[in-house]
């Protein structure tokens, strides 16, 4: 069903592959406090509870990395049920969560709704897994408000689906910009560190420094 890391009894992590789109949405929590976070619950809601239940960690926020309805496909439902608040992503991303059930409608996904999160965030915010800080890195491209999750003393970020594991996010969809993507890879991304390790939105997850030396679409990128 998912896959567990722990970064040097920090955080943990719990990966829960949602929907047809096989989306990682990920449980995220302090080792320390026990405090977690849902990042891009896009659907199968029981199955993301579930996943909650088994770690029994206690969920305190939502994350959304950007508007995509196989990341936020779930989000409403699942803050009515926890009763905690969504953070994010960029409010650029506006348009695209006040048509989430048009776009489910077009791939069959039913019972979703349209929100607004409780805080749109932008470059510069920090927010917090317990008592771990994250820092908020603004990267369009695959969708004009995709945010990136950052921890700079861990060496670890949640790059939604603006970096993949030889590959990047598509950019031929409504607000996608394939030259903007590129840019935030190269401006926000590499920059971090080779050493900085990743959880994507879809696929496996990777380091910075693999995807500098091997990705196709960074050929180049120093």
């Amino acid at each position: 069903m998912a896959q567990q890391t722990e970064n040097q009894a920090k955080i943990g992590a719990f990966i829960i592959p949602v929907t047809l789109f096989e989306q990682n949405c990920t449980l995220l929590w302090s080792m320390v406090t026990k405090k977690a976070v849902v990042i891009d619950p896009g659907g199968d809601v029981p199955k993301i509870q579930s996943a909650i239940a088994r770690t029994g960690v206690s969920v305190e926020k939502i994350w959304l990395t950007h508007g995509h309805i196989d990341h936020v496909g779930g989000a409403a439902e699942l803050r009515d049920a926890l009763k905690v608040p969504i953070e994010g992503p960029h409010i650029a991303d506006k348009f695209l969560l006040d048509n989430v059930v048009t776009s489910g409608a077009r791939f069959g996904m039913t019972g979703v709704r349209d929100f607004a999160p409780d805080r749109w965030l932008k470059e510069g915010d920090q927010v917090l897994v317990g008592d771990v800080p994250f820092d908020i890195l603004h990267c369009p491209g695959h969708s004009p408000g995709s945010v990136v999750f950052f921890n700079k003393e861990m060496g670890f970020a949640h790059v939604g689906d603006v970096l993949f594991n030889g590959s990047v996010g598509r950019s031929d969809i409504p607000g996608g910009d394939h030259a903007t993507l590129i840019k935030s890879i190269t401006e926000k991304l590499l920059p971090l560190g080779d050493d900085v390790g990743f959880f994507c939105g879809h696929g496996a997850r990777s380091t910075i420094g693999h995807e500098r030396l091997t990705n196709p679409f960074l050929s180049g990128a120093v």
